[in-house]
């Protein structure tokens, strides 16, 4: 992908909202690094590395009482010396059947350009709500 880092961030964004939306594994995978950490918002537990994240995806997409994530990117900011950028925004759990949001905080996410896409490093999220 190329163009601003912005805009390709917030487009692998999109298509990250999407997968989660559609319980879609196989697209949620490319956008993972190998090694992608997640920290998660209420009991900040550590999912570590892109096999454990699709497995805990999986999980919760059996959920019978099912939730869809968001996340909402306020801002990208793409560090001038390296090809890694920094995602600030906001997340929503919302209900399966999207009458209500159930959780919601802020969250922060490392992206890494790797050959022309960017993909997530590491993400950390705080429920606030």
């Amino acid at each position: 992908m190329t163009g601003s880092p912005d805009l390709a961030i917030r487009l692998r964004r999109a298509a990250f909202n999407r997968a989660l939306a559609d319980a879609d594994l196989a697209a949620i995978a490319p956008l993972l690094a190998p090694d992608v950490v997640m920290i998660t918002g209420t009991d900040s537990a550590v999912i570590a590395g892109r096999r454990a994240q699709l497995q805990a995806w999986k999980r919760e997409f059996s959920a019978h009482a099912r939730m869809t994530y968001v996340r909402l990117p306020d801002a990208i900011i793409a560090s001038p010396v390296e090809p890694i950028a920094l995602e600030h925004g906001k997340w929503q759990g919302i209900s399966g059947g999207g009458a209500a949001v159930l959780a919601s905080g802020d969250y922060s996410a490392k992206w890494r350009k790797v050959g022309a896409d960017w993909v997530i490093e590491a993400e950390i999220f705080v429920t606030l709500a």
